[in-house]
């Protein structure tokens, strides 16, 4: 990943870059980064509104541009999920399996076998704050129209990516994201967590403040332990020959409610944890949320009928550098961690989207990505609360609201 780049001065030092990017996404020499980078639109309003009414100028190919802005905003928003719910703080280390049921104190027995595989009490709790790089790469394997076999099937776009995550304790993270020629912008401050990209203005995150999803897929497993602490062990799974437990999770009543809006209604969000017999870590991750949503002009008219979306999405955790080549103790001693903490650098991620509904032309669609980590750090010196502000117009919107 090229992290610099040139700039127009010889004797100048060069651009230390946000987000760094993959050469997958620029193959091109060096010399030639920085003209690149100006044509992007990481930084830039989007050309056009997708939303308007064709123009005289643009003709024919501004229902493209119109495609093209919902293909890109479904890419950024595949790309940056938020967990069903917020993440307790420390329950984990706390909670006594006594006086519990028999699967819940089961769950917690198996998450007790998960700290002590990723560096044990002391190292997670040793964790305050931590940044991540990586690339992702995303395709979509299958676009189906109508949900019988009469319907039309066709193959998406492949983009490169890569990303930048800060994070302080789960409450305050910073994630910075390019694909395509975009930039997504997500943060939370602990109190209101938003979002701002390059074609999409800065809004507020429904509901209360919740982590990442791509910090629990490997890279936090502190926030993991303590997001499953109140999980429940609904049974067994062979993952790739390999026999995990299963922990389920449901989002309460309380918390989708927060999450609704007058046009939106969350149904339920459930996440599932597999975590290994043998190694103790969570090597598979999936969730699946359900939801309504009523147009501006059904809900004025009073109409019942709504349209449902119904997003699921599998992660294999891959790469914890030992887990599959270390079957003793001393073996573990001599692998390599970070500050004493085991973390997944690698992971394939599957998402399903299925619309349907009444009313509605019925749609599915097949994501995958690719994820790496690049690099990874713990307890970064300077990082502060004031470094996970949300921006500024989001501010004054709400002021002027």
């Amino acid at each position: 990943m090229r992290k610099l780049c040139p700039t127009d001065r010889e004797d100048a030092l060069d651009t230390v870059l946000e987000v760094p990017i993959p050469k997958e996404m620029y193959s091109g020499p060096i010399t030639g980064m920085r003209s690149w980078l100006k044509s992007q639109m990481f930084d830039k309003a989007s050309e056009a509104d997708a939303s308007a009414g064709p123009s005289p100028a643009s003709g024919p190919a501004r229902p493209q541009l119109a495609a093209r802005n919902a293909e890109l905003q479904l890419l950024l928003k595949l790309g940056a999920p938020l967990i069903p719910c917020p993440v307790p703080h420390d329950r984990a280390f706390s909670r006594s399996i006594r006086d519990s049921s028999f699967q819940a104190s089961t769950a917690m027995y198996i998450i007790q076998q998960y700290i002590a595989a990723t560096g044990g009490q002391a190292a997670l709790q040793s964790v305050e704050s931590m940044y991540a790089v990586g690339k992702i790469h995303m395709s979509a394997s299958e676009f189906q129209t109508g949900m019988e076999d009469e319907g039309t099937r066709q193959k998406g776009n492949s983009e490169y990516g890569a990303y930048v995550l800060w994070q302080k304790n789960p409450e305050f993270w910073y994630f910075d994201f390019i694909m395509a020629g975009c930039k997504l912008t997500h943060g939370s401050n602990g109190q209101v967590a938003w979002k701002q990209s390059s074609i999409e203005k800065s809004h507020v995150t429904p509901g209360p403040p919740r982590p990442l999803r791509r910090s629990l897929q490997g890279l936090d497993p502190r926030a993991t332990a303590n997001l499953f602490s109140d999980a429940m062990c609904v049974g067994e799974k062979n993952i790739k020959g390999d026999m995990c437990f299963i922990l389920k999770l449901d989002t309460s009543p309380a918390t989708l409610r927060a999450r609704c809006t007058p046009s939106l209604d969350m149904i339920h969000h459930t996440i599932w944890g597999y975590f290994s017999q043998r190694t103790g870590l969570l090597i598979q991750l999936e969730d699946s949320q359900l939801l309504s949503m009523k147009s501006n002009r059904a809900r004025r008219a009073g109409a019942e009928n709504s349209i449902f979306w119904e997003t699921s999405m599998e992660s294999i955790i891959e790469d914890y550098r030992w887990s599959l080549l270390c079957d003793n103790i001393m073996a573990m001693m001599c692998c390599r961690y970070i500050n004493g903490v085991n973390i997944a650098h690698a992971g394939r991620t599957t998402s399903t989207m299925l619309r349907y509904g009444e009313g509605s032309v019925n749609h599915k669609l097949r994501m995958i990505e690719e994820w790496l980590v690049d690099e990874a750090d713990f307890n970064l010196w300077g990082l502060t609360p004031e470094y996970f502000l949300p921006p500024s117009d989001l501010w004054h919107n709400e002021e002027d609201a």
